[in-house]
């Protein structure tokens, strides 16, 4: 990957084994990225770019006009979500074990007393794997005999500038702990995604194709899953 500049805006070029040419804008802060085809060469990218400016400043007006959350400090009534809805931090100082329960509009966070911000991220980080993890398994079953395709591994982890990702070879999928606060959908469509990569290695027209043909709604889980509110991080999908 390079970049090259645009009216004075940066582009992230990728060159791929692809037939047509891709442009793209990714929240938090909207930055530009085009996929192009092999024989497609700088300045041919920058007019395709110019064409497209009034759209690409659209979204990333919109993009910085969105919701984002602060740096989280784990205290009474804090915003927390879980599963795409927003639920305020109840915390609970109490001599037993750590544990989250969600209470109607609450999520109950037991700690014991004195616990600072960081025991209480820790907590509710374990509590997110483990919802996370209990939610992914029904979703590969169904999608490997929809796809045909077999996941002999995958996990749950944190990642800075993916929604998720796939290795290959090891047949081995990985989602972002940050899933557990999006939209069941959105979780779905990622793993949907990762596992069309089974059947197509490339973001190419094909692989488009195949998310066409198998989750036709694709495209607006991706919209919701950059339109919730956002951390600090840049992801790319």
């Amino acid at each position: 990957m390079h970049r090259i500049a645009v009216n004075g805006m940066q582009v992230d070029v990728v060159r791929k084994d692809i037939k047509n040419l891709h442009l793209g804008v990714y929240p938090p802060e909207g930055r530009v990225r085009v996929a192009a085809p092999l024989r497609v060469d700088d300045e041919a990218v920058r007019l395709a770019v110019i064409t497209k400016l009034p759209w690409i400043k659209r979204q990333q007006t919109r993009f910085r006009s969105q919701e984002r959350q602060s740096p989280r400090e784990y205290t009474y009534r804090e915003t927390h979500y879980f599963l795409g809805k927003r639920y305020l931090l109840n915390v609970i100082e109490h001599p037993g074990p750590s544990r989250v329960e969600v209470n109607k509009a609450k999520i109950d966070l037991y700690v014991p007393a004195g616990s600072d911000a960081g025991r209480r991220e820790q907590v509710m980080l374990k509590w997110y794997r483990k919802e996370l993890k209990a939610l992914i398994p029904p979703l590969i079953a169904k999608w490997q005999d929809t796809l045909g395709v077999t996941v002999d591994d995958w996990g749950v982890k944190k990642m800075k500038t993916k929604w998720g990702s796939c290795n290959i070879e090891a047949r081995r999928i990985w989602l972002n702990l940050e899933l557990a606060k999006k939209p069941a959908q959105c979780l779905e469509y990622v793993v949907v995604h990762e596992m069309v990569h089974l059947l197509e290695r490339n973001h190419t027209d094909r692989f488009r194709e195949l998310m066409d043909q198998f989750m036709p709604q694709w495209r607006y889980y991706r919209d919701v899953l950059n339109q919730s509110p956002l951390g600090h991080e840049a992801w790319s999908y």
